[in-house]
């Protein structure tokens, strides 16, 4: 199987490519490999997939592409090669080895074409890495306009693949070669001037000087007519040279204007900027300060009069027992190919920032024949940071300056180190930066320097002065984090204990220190099982302090983050760390902190900045597992206050979900006596966004009732969990048995009839449909019983409703009609239209069951009129099925097929599956029409993924 965007969009397997189908389909599977093995959230793949507004289905589209390809997928046993398209939340991932994938292998051929020592290596690399293009990129695919964007840069890449391997074609000799794949190139990307400069060059050192010079003159004069601008440094400066007759040595970039001679370039050349601008080359007196071309991947021109013959090196070791990181290493050898790069490496605290740096910085010799700097800034050590003028001290000493000549300021020795590395090739590795200051006084003053820097923040600053490339660096997969214990302690030990080395990568969250701290522990006592330490640490209270080893471990290195937090920041990550659940919004971490939504934001953000959240969907961040139990020890004493505010919260929040969801239902139940209202509770717009909320949250709400259970809170527990029935009506069959029984537990625990008989009601529905009939029956006979203890005339009636329904599925049908009228006569004397709809729904399918078709449609005309047009859609379906069936036991076929397609209609435009499958069973019985049948299995497949 082969993953290709290079050309067309699409999926290779040995029997022949994959029918994706339409181009939305090529697009949503374009936008997932281009973040393959990273959770692409939904905003992001709409934005892919429209172009303007998105339709109001536009989640609804998605999610049939997505089920679609998932089947293409399992057809092509995508599963052998270790492919899988997960639903993650409200986001989706296609994970796959980065070997399936071209525009993979395509930068890891460049990698390694760049890290060979002679052209003619390089030229086999390069040609294989440009054999994987078919076409322009994502071809195939409606180009949203982050595909557009990802195209683009896609392109950028292959025609800077061409124009290094035209390069070493030169530095080969072999000049032809050059100038006819440059050619080609250049005419397909006329505008190109880097491509026409390397035409010219190319052309003239096969001894073609009269086209070279033909080529100058076409680009310019296409220059001025398309966007009225004279030619940049690289055309002039090709221009000046071949005049000279001094094109360069081959297969390297030609020098800078200013070495060129002013009069060797005609007017309009670029000789002057036109409309009385600034001067692009030497002239009158004034030096031009444009940049130097892209280096080649491999040095060709001699060093600089000021280099050393042994370049200086102040790198350190390089690391032992490096691990993966190859997307990573990658996307440092792109950043640092283009034109004075300062490359951004950034992540948590532990995650091997600089291990990575001084992996690539060691894979790269050759790139940097001026030498090697480095510095380690300690912007988060507890000795302080260094001065600024003790690094460039040590810079300027290493690049040759005498001690006594070394200036006393910091800016003048600043100005001095960009002045001795203006014409050097440096590498300048500037290791745990805390701010993008420090860093802009220590960047080289050369355009074929690279400015390597690491930083537990984001240094954003950095990246809107500096044009900084970020190279966010994550935790390790389970298996790159096995290999690392592998590469400590011996594979014979790690072998011996698969299962406890994978358990033991787990526990350490993929962080290199905990795993290389874990790894020291056991290195030392050899006859400790890998076993018996993954028990140890499976126990949160002591995990924090097994990974620490004399003056390292993640609790140190956290503590140091930490203390450049400003106040605000510090204690909301220590409430953080009380929240039962894994995610958070900025109303949630505001009821942990006991501030206000815009408060926690903010301070989220600083988190963020940090590396100590991340954020893994816009306003939804999430903590690392050992950062979280770092935070819960920065104040242990404000745990409970903590849960109680994210308790109170979710009922607040859970509230206003269900009453969006359920405008005309009737309130659950009163708020505890000591509830504490939010400062802020979040808006809903409409159903699909509160039934939206309700499914992301609902595994932490789930964690959050069982803390609340754990602690005590028995009356916040079992109102969290009620609160949710909006989605349990809408996935029934979803396996919530478990979480109501909870809520059961602490409805007892409170001696609450009330909230033990709306618990019961709901929970004996759901074992109805579980298909637990008995088990429901035994639970729902006491319900009735207690909600008129508790004086709950609604609640009585939902209990009566839902035990008639088990007793006419154990044929007690006489029984069962009885409990469904005298439930109407309930609702009826409350005045509650929306129960009493609820109520007549079920009347009106026990009718149809007793074979009293006119009654049943009578019942369920009356439900229609109580309820609004707007009325709830799963209910609607429901009744409008109820009409459809009778319709069809009456005799009168064709309103009866209407009626039941209405219904399915319905269902399906809202995504109720359940009563889709419902009113398309009722039509398949009296229709053989295929479309009654695709529609019937198509929401089968949906029910049979999203259980």
């Amino acid at each position: 199987m082969e993953f290709r965007l290079l050309g067309t969009v699409s999926v290779e397997t040995l029997t022949g490519p994959l029918p994706l189908g339409p181009a939305k389909r090529r697009s949503l599977l374009a936008a997932l490999l281009l973040s393959a093995n990273t959770p692409v959230s939904l905003g992001r793949l709409t934005e892919c997939l429209w172009d303007d507004e998105p339709p109001s289905q536009a989640r609804g589209v998605i999610q049939g592409h997505v089920s679609r390809l998932r089947a293409l997928l399992a057809g092509a046993d995508a599963e052998a090669y270790g492919v899988e398209l997960a639903t993650l939340g409200d986001a989706y991932v296609l994970r796959a080895p980065e070997t399936l994938l071209d525009s993979q292998r395509f930068e890891e051929l460049l990698m390694l074409a760049r890290e060979q020592r002679g052209p003619a290596d390089a030229v086999l690399m390069f040609k294989e890495a440009l054999s994987l293009w078919q076409g322009p990129a994502l071809s195939g695919a409606f180009a949203g306009p982050p595909l557009r964007v990802a195209a683009h840069s896609l392109e950028e890449s292959r025609l800077a693949t061409v124009e290094q391997l035209s390069r070493a074609y030169g530095a080969l000799g072999e000049h032809h070669r050059a100038a006819a794949l440059l050619t080609a190139e250049t005419a397909a990307h006329p505008l190109r001037e880097s491509l026409a400069a390397e035409l010219m060059l190319a052309l003239f050192r096969a001894g073609r000087q009269s086209e070279a010079l033909d080529r100058f003159h076409r680009t310019r004069r296409l220059l001025a007519d398309e966007l009225g601008i004279d030619p940049g440094h690289e055309l002039a400066d090709a221009y000046a040279l071949i005049l000279r007759g001094a094109p360069g040595p081959p297969g390297a970039a030609p020098p800078k204007s200013a070495e060129a001679s002013p009069a060797a370039v005609p007017p309009g050349s670029g000789g002057s900027s036109g409309a009385g601008g600034p001067s692009r080359v030497a002239g009158g007196g004034t030096d031009a300060a444009a940049p130097a071309p892209p280096r080649p991947p491999f040095p060709a021109a001699p060093p600089s009069p000021a280099s050393d013959p042994h370049p200086v090196d102040l790198l350190p070791r390089a690391p032992r027992g490096f691990h993966g990181r190859a997307a990573e290493l990658a996307a440092l050898s792109r950043s640092a190919a283009g034109e004075a790069p300062v490359c951004l490496v950034t992540g948590p605290a532990g995650v091997g920032k600089t291990a990575l740096a001084l992996q690539w910085a060691h894979r790269n010799p050759a790139l940097f024949p001026d030498g090697r700097l480095f510095a380690d800034l300690r912007g988060f050590s507890a000795a302080g940071e260094p001065a600024l003028i003790d690094v460039l001290r040590e810079f300027l000493l290493a690049l040759g300056v005498s001690p006594r000549r070394v200036p006393e300021s910091v800016p003048a020795a600043a100005a001095l180190f960009r002045s001795l590395t203006a014409r050097r090739r440096l590498l300048v590795v500037l290791d745990n930066a805390r701010d993008s200051a420090t860093v802009r006084t220590l960047l080289p003053g050369g355009a074929d320097c690279v400015t390597l820097v690491t930083s537990r923040h984001r240094l954003e600053g950095l990246i809107a002065s500096d044009a900084a490339r970020p190279v966010p660096l994550d935790t390790l997969e389970t298996d790159d984090g096995t290999a690392l214990l592998a590469g400590v302690l011996g594979e014979e030990r790690v072998l011996a204990e698969p299962v406890a080395a994978r358990r033991l990568s787990e526990l350490c969250g993929g962080l290199p220190l905990a795993l290389r701290v874990t790894a020291a522990r056991l290195a030392g006592r050899p006859r400790w099982t890998l076993a018996a330490l993954a028990g140890e640490l499976a126990d949160e209270r002591g995990r924090l302090a097994y990974l620490d080893v004399d003056d390292t471990g993640v609790a140190a290195a956290l503590r140091l983050t930490v203390q450049h937090l400003p106040p605000g920041a510090v204690h909301q990550l220590a409430r953080l760390g009380h929240h039962p659940g894994g995610h958070y919004d900025p109303y949630a971490a505001a009821a942990l902190a006991g501030t206000d939504p815009v408060t926690a934001r903010a301070a989220l953000e600083q988190l963020a900045a940090a590396h100590l959240v991340t954020e893994t969907a816009p306003g939804r961040w999430v903590l690392h597992d050992l950062v979280r139990l770092y935070a819960r020890s920065l104040d242990p004493a404000s745990a409970r206050e903590a849960l109680i505010g994210v308790l109170d919260h979710c009922i607040a929040t859970a509230l206003a979900a269900a009453d969006t969801a359920e405008p005309g239902g009737e309130p659950c139940f009163v708020l505890p006596e000591d509830f504490r209202r939010p400062s802020a509770v979040q808006d809903f717009a409409d159903r699909a966004e509160a039934m939206r909320w309700l499914a992301t949250e609902r595994e932490d709400l789930a964690l959050t009732a069982l803390a609340a259970r754990e602690a005590g809170l028995d009356d916040r527990a079992w109102r969290i969990i009620l609160l949710q029935w909006p989605q349990m009506v809408w996935r029934v069959r979803d396996s919530w048995s478990p979480l109501l029984e909870l809520a059961l537990e602490s409805a007892r625990a409170e001696k609450d009839a009330y909230a033990e008989s709306r618990v019961l009601t709901l929970l004996g529905w759901v074992l109805t449909e579980e298909g637990r009939t008995a088990e429901a029956a035994a639970l729902l006979e006491r319900s009735p019983v207690l909600a008129r203890e508790a004086g709950d005339p609604l609640g009585e009636a939902t209990a009566l409703v839902n035990l008639a329904v088990v007793q006419a599925e154990l044929g007690e049908l006489p029984t069962a009609l009885e409990n469904c009228a005298r439930a109407v006569e309930l609702t009826r004397g409350e005045g509650d239209r929306h129960t009493e709809m609820l109520t007549l729904q079920h009347l009106a399918r026990m009718h149809l069951t007793a074979h009293r078709p006119q009654e049943a449609l009578d019942c369920a005309r009356t439900a229609l009129d109580l309820g609004p047009e707007h009325e709830e859609a799963a209910r609607r379906s429901l009744l409008l099925a109820v009409c459809g069936e009778a319709r069809l036991a009456l005799g009168d076929e064709e309103d009866g097929v209407r009626l039941l397609d209405r219904a399915a209609q319905e269902a399906e435009r809202d995504g109720y599956d359940e009563g889709a499958v419902r009113a398309l069973e009722a039509l398949l019985r009296v229709s053989s029409r295929t479309e009654f049948r695709r529609r019937h299995d198509e929401a089968l497949r949906r029910l049979a993924e999203e259980s």
